[in-house]
């Protein structure tokens, strides 16, 4: 056999498992479709990079939305503690910030990306750039190699995919993985976009464009009783929603639920109606000359406060003085339960993790190769597991690389 192990794809989870399989002895060659490693990487976290994070177990369970028991194996062979050591060693200081959030020091991904071609390098990985692969190869219920674009064939008794997702089409991730899976036999749970922005229908919200607010709470409701939330920070788009709180939202919503779907914003989630009620008779009896519109732009931004006024059918121009008690009840409901409606989502290819993949009931989640395949493991995003929003993605396909590396590695 040419190598020992193949790995496919070039992001975290194709680069900790071709390292780690390496290290243990293995004559390992990463393939890479494109001229250089991790793309999607280098633009995650706005090109910050949040490459796991701290939180206790409890939480970052609670953080997955898709498969959370498969993962326990891989993430308790390589925790978040594990890949800070790592990208230290490497020279890659962490900071760390407000929800377990873990960032490099430096505020830069590249730094990550460049400590872990490093990590390669010192582990004797070969790399081979612009190598796509066509499809895999078996016989007899075990893997054989690889045939490559240009109809050159790589052999090996063990293959790692870790082709990603099919989202951010533009950094490589087309979905290559699922249709080697598929090919060989494994079932392909329905990609669908997770973390990714909300289309609502009001033109009011499209007028808010760039407007970001920084604690909000979310929530989709059916039969009277709250089925999806989320607290955060929400931006409002040319085309809808977007932000932390809205992304978390998106995986509950493409996995759960129907569209079109109403969803209300509760702009000060931190006071009851009561008490914002009280809050506002006593400002604006206090303000009693001073418009509306300027009373409430103390509380909002002064776009959000027209267009609540304007919701809520109330003229800003009048003093405080003249608001009934009627009128202060309707704009306590707008800022408790502002209302949108949301008609879909943007395209998989726009959002930040693809949900959907390689079934996990045909991987074995304590070594992650497969049930069906002998020698064939998978890695990252091309499972069908996906997590909120802080660092969780990236964990699991750190986490996911080093066990298929290390279970690849004790065959051998």
């Amino acid at each position: 056999m040419d190598y020992d192990l193949v790995v496919i794809g070039g992001g975290p989870a194709g680069i900790l498992g071709a390292a780690t399989a390496a290290r243990k002895g293995l004559k390992v060659v990463l393939l890479e479709k494109n001229d250089k490693l991790g793309k999607k990487l280098a633009i995650t976290g706005g090109g910050r990079c949040n490459f796991t994070n701290k939180s206790d177990g409890e939480t970052f369970g609670r953080n997955i939305i898709t498969n959370g028991k498969f993962l326990y194996s891989a993430l308790n062979a390589f925790t978040s503690r594990h890949i800070i050591e790592l990208l230290n060693t490497l020279g890659v200081k962490a900071r760390l910030e407000s929800g377990g959030r873990v960032f490099p020091a430096s505020g830069q991904s590249a730094d990550v990306l460049k400590a872990l071609q490093k990590h390669l390098k010192d582990s004797g990985v070969e790399v081979r750039y612009n190598s796509g692969v066509r499809q895999l190869l078996s016989s007899d219920g075990q893997v054989t190699g690889a045939l490559l674009s240009d109809n050159t064939r790589v052999k090996s008794l063990s293959i790692l995919v870790a082709t990603g997702g099919a989202s951010y089409k533009q950094t490589g991730s087309s979905g290559d993985g699922y249709q080697f899976a598929r090919q060989l036999g494994h079932a392909i749970i329905g990609p669908r976009p997770a973390l990714v922005p909300l289309v609502v229908r009001e033109g009011w919200v499209l007028e808010l464009q760039g407007l970001a607010l920084d604690n909000v709470m979310l929530r989709v409701a059916k039969g009277g009783r709250v089925k999806a939330e989320q607290s955060g920070e929400l931006l409002f788009t040319h085309f809808g929603l977007s932000g932390p709180a809205v992304l978390n939202l998106s995986s509950f919503l493409t996995r759960n639920f129907s569209f079109p779907l109403d969803l209300s914003i509760d702009l000060k989630p931190g006071w009851s109606g009561q008490q914002l009620n009280k809050f506002l008779q006593e400002h604006l009896l206090q303000n009693p000359a001073r418009s509306l519109k300027n009373t409430l732009s103390d509380m909002l931004p002064q776009r959000l406060a027209t267009a609540i006024l304007a919701l809520a059918g109330i003229d800003g121009s009048r003093q405080g003085a003249q608001v009934t008690r009627g009128e202060r009840e309707g704009l306590v409901s707008a800022l408790k339960n502002l209302a949108v409606t949301v008609s879909g989502t943007r395209s998989l290819n726009e959002a930040i993790v693809t949900g959907g993949g390689v079934s996990t009931k045909e991987i074995n989640p304590s070594t992650l190769e497969s049930k069906i395949i002998r020698g064939l493991y998978f890695a990252g995003e091309v499972i069908d597991v996906d997590a909120l929003t802080g660092g969780y993605n990236l964990q699991i396909a750190f986490s996911t690389g080093y066990l298929s590396g290390t279970s690849a590695g004790n065959i051998q």
